[in-house]
């Protein structure tokens, strides 16, 4: 189903669709909107998805293991101390 809407543009958005159909990518403005509006409409449905899946991966972060602030500072300390002598640092 298709329905008539009446639309304001700027004279730049304008200019960009006619010249779309100039250069003969779309039949006409009605389809270089209707093009704009699906790609819309699909980044929209991809980041509720992405926006899902990353909640998603922050709820299953805060449930899975977790080390204490000291046991942290230990590995890091640790791994500084691998990276001083790998590079032949003195601290």
């Amino acid at each position: 189903m298709t329905v008539k809407m009446s639309i304001s543009l700027t004279d730049q958005q304008a200019a960009y669709a006619r010249k779309q159909v100039e250069e003969g990518r779309f039949p006409s403005t009605s389809a270089v909107i209707q093009q704009a509006l699906e790609a819309k409409r699909r980044e929209d449905e991809e980041y509720q998805e992405w926006k899902a899946g990353f909640f998603e991966e922050l709820k299953r972060r805060a449930e899975g293991p977790h080390v204490s602030l000291d046991e942290f500072h230990v590995m890091v300390e640790e791994m500084l101390d691998e990276e001083d002598a790998r590079l032949a640092l003195d601290r």
